[in-house]
């Protein structure tokens, strides 16, 4: 079986090890569609390109950017030549800062939402029709622990940990309204990346060594659910 993914934040930490374990896999021939900024400065995208070839593709999308996102469907367009997309991972995101509920930052707060929330609606809004042409027909949209009341995990991070509450909500939403598709939202554990930082706990390869386990053998019965890497699931 062969399976087409769009990944995005792909150049770097989860989104490129995502891409790499993907493409490196010896029971599946995946295609990955390969988004990020500024593809002509992902210099490991393209070695890696290098030695797949054809199986990857590198498309840019900026997230924080409407214009991008959609000007992204014409050059994904140009790679499908007409098939499907079976997987969605919506990885991109961002973090700017550890700020609290009474000092956050108004314009940053939005634009946190914007990237975080915002974005992944709109790229599942303007792709769901390849999904209708996908085999799988899935969404995965890339959360945190931070976006569980369950958990108690306190006023850290506000403005990341209420993007990432409202991606939960959405993705919930995504599932009641498209019972034909698996939408999930997925923890992907405290990882050593740009976002993650030194003092994190988990290696790049070893949380997406557990994301692709789960994602692949995800079905219909998992739309709405909170994941995290290793299969358990987190308290709403």
């Amino acid at each position: 079986m062969s399976y087409v993914w769009l990944i995005t934040g792909a150049n770097r930490g989860i989104g490129f090890e995502l891409t790499r374990q993907l493409l490196a896999s010896s029971t599946v021939s995946n295609t990955v569609i390969a988004a990020c900024r500024t593809p002509d400065k992902a210099t490991d995208l393209h070695a890696l390109k290098s030695k797949v070839g054809d199986r990857l593709h590198i498309v840019p999308l900026d997230v924080s950017s409407e214009i991008s996102i959609r000007a992204s469907v014409g050059a994904v367009d140009a790679v499908l030549a007409g098939r499907g997309i079976d997987y969605i991972y919506n990885n991109a995101g961002i973090n700017p800062s550890d700020d609290s509920p009474f000092d956050l930052s108004y314009t940053e707060f939005l634009e946190v939402l914007q990237t975080n929330v915002a974005a992944p609606a709109l790229i599942a809004q303007l792709y769901h029709t390849h999904l209708e042409r996908g085999f799988r027909k899935v969404i995965v949209n890339m959360t945190s622990g931070l976006a569980s009341i369950g958990l108690d995990c306190g006023p850290k991070c506000t403005s990341y940990s209420v993007s990432k509450t409202a991606l939960n909500m959405l993705t919930y939403k995504q599932a009641k309204a498209r019972p034909d598709f698996t939408a999930i939202v997925l923890d992907p554990g405290w990882v050593k990346t740009a976002m993650g930082g030194a003092g994190a706990i988990l290696e790049p390869e070893e949380s997406v060594s557990g994301i692709v386990k789960v994602v692949t053998a995800l079905t219909p019965a998992d739309s709405g659910k909170f994941f995290r890497y290793n299969g358990t699931q987190h308290p709403w």
